[in-house]
């Protein structure tokens, strides 16, 4: 099912931001700390897809996000959002 990406707020954490949606996207919390952790969650799997991703936190209507620290968010932004759209 596709998501549309309401917000994009950031966290303390600097390598880290909210992706908010407008649906829930898990029933319950699932943290994913490497893509290794993601096999079997095919939209993870997706967003490890993203150069510079290196762990998700899904919970309720918002995606977690956290990046290398060498990364940009501008290279990470636009393609997290594309998946979102595009999810099954």
């Amino acid at each position: 099912m596709p998501f549309e990406v309401t917000d994009i707020q950031p966290t303390p954490n600097p390598n880290a931001v909210k992706f908010i949606l407008d649906k829930p996207v898990v029933e319950a919390p699932a943290s994913f700390f490497d893509a290794e952790a993601a096999q079997g969650h095919c939209l993870a799997t997706e967003l490890f897809g993203v150069p510079g991703v290196s762990s998700l936190l899904m919970l309720g209507d918002f995606i977690t996000v956290n990046k290398r620290p060498d990364v940009r968010w501008d290279g990470i932004a636009g393609r997290v959002r594309e998946i979102l759209k595009k999810a099954d």
